[in-house]
């Protein structure tokens, strides 16, 4: 039997950086994963925008983190074959698993990681079994379930995921290389959707160290025909859903791997348990397209290691009631119904075909043109305006994870 006071199930995003956290401030705790180092998965490709790095910067982590990942200092907004902005939101390329293992570089040595899978969890009022796959248990004040989309243990637990829209978005990565050129003109660039009914609403370039990365975004159900164009003639299924953005990157090849991948919007239910707390995907999952999913990781574990673990350890037990406190915490709250409002506030604002929907679209026209007006008045006369402003969510951060 192990004892300690935090039991980490799951080391991705969310359960990596809650090790690190709480290593930082001497808390014992655990990590648990069956993967010594975080293996290829597509997910977070991408992090930008005020909002969501000072989320991130909440955690400590950010800047050890961020120094691994490639930077874009200016990201181009283009629509019809044009560039309406050309906007100097940080934009920082990184894949997945380089992050998740950046992440886990800053775990002090102080928190022993177990490769093993927690295959089941007796909780209680006070302390909290964890049996693993290796044969071990380990005996702790509080589970701490970082284990995203791995569901069979919550529902082991009777926690339950309710899904609110299934297939609600696809995903697809992929790296993209000019032709005849050594690089694209821009540094980083999201071109929107030029018609609602192609329901593919943006794509967004962004440099992944020596080359570009691209994140194509579309609403379409999982069967569709178009998604298997994608994968077998992927520069032809672009050009016939975006025809402009030949015109801003130049000629170009889709180069390696096209990786596809449908995401639910989901709710977690059964999940008020004593001596248990679910972060992350764990929790609740929203859509890529909005890139909002980190900043709900980084405010999940931001209060919870430096809110929370604090106050539940300095008092005895760890009941339901304890452990609510989290899940009412006004910050978290707030990014979590943003979070699915956003999701699906940007479907429908991509997809339907109404005269409001339409004006909708035209008045974000008008809004990316009127701050690429701001943006090159402040570099002609820096005195005349700040050249900084937040951009939206698509435009700073793809696949997971802002405004």
């Amino acid at each position: 039997m192990r004892y300690t006071d935090i039991a980490i199930i799951g080391g991705g995003l969310a359960g990596s950086a809650a090790a690190a956290m709480l290593g930082r401030t001497g808390i014992a705790a655990v990590l648990v994963d069956p993967h010594e180092v975080y293996p290829p998965d597509f997910r977070v490709e991408k992090l930008g925008g005020e909002a969501q790095l000072a989320r991130f910067r909440a955690t400590g982590l950010a800047d050890s983190v961020l120094r691994k990942a490639t930077l874009a200092g200016e990201n181009w907004i283009a629509r019809f074959g044009c560039v309406l902005d050309k906007d100097p939101s940080p934009q920082y390329g990184i894949l997945y698993d380089a992050l998740v293992n950046a992440l886990r570089e800053e775990i002090p040595p102080e928190v022993e990681r177990i490769v093993a899978k927690a295959v089941a969890v007796s909780p209680s009022e006070d302390r909290q079994s964890v049996f693993l796959s290796n044969g071990e248990t380990i005996s702790a004040r509080l589970v701490v379930l970082a284990n995203g989309l791995n569901v069979g243990l919550r529902h082991a637990l009777g926690i339950v995921r309710r899904i609110e829209s299934a297939a609600h978005s696809i995903s697809i990565g992929f790296d993209i290389a000019p032709l005849g050129r050594s690089s694209f003109p821009f540094p980083a660039m999201t071109y929107f959707q030029e018609r609602a009914r192609t329901r593919v609403p943006y794509i967004t370039l962004f440099p992944l160290r020596d080359r570009m990365r691209a994140n194509l975004f579309a609403y379409r159900e999982v069967g569709d025909p178009w998604l298997r164009a994608v994968r077998r003639t992927p520069v032809a299924a672009l050009d016939a859903v975006l025809p402009g953005f030949r015109r801003v990157a130049g000629d170009y090849a889709v180069t390696g791997e096209v990786k596809v991948r449908p995401a639910d919007l989901y709710v977690t239910a059964g999940h008020r348990q004593p001596g248990l707390v679910l972060v992350g995907d764990a929790f609740a999952a929203t859509c890529p397209v909005t890139g909002t999913g980190s900043d709900k990781v980084f405010t999940d574990v931001a209060r919870l290691c430096n809110v929370y673990i604090p106050q539940w350890l300095a008092s005895g037990g760890m009941g339901e009631a304890k452990i609510a406190a989290f899940y009412a915490d006004p910050l978290k709250r707030a990014c979590d119904a943003w979070s699915m409002r956003k999701a699906w506030q940007f479907k429908s604002v991509s997809v339907e075909l109404g005269p409001y929907w339409l004006a909708q679209r035209w008045a974000r026209f008008g809004v990316s043109l009127g701050r690429g007006l701001k943006h090159r008045l402040a570099r002609v006369n820096p005195s005349a305006g700040g050249a900084h402003s937040s951009s939206s969510s698509s435009s700073s951060s793809s696949l997971s994870p802002s405004a």
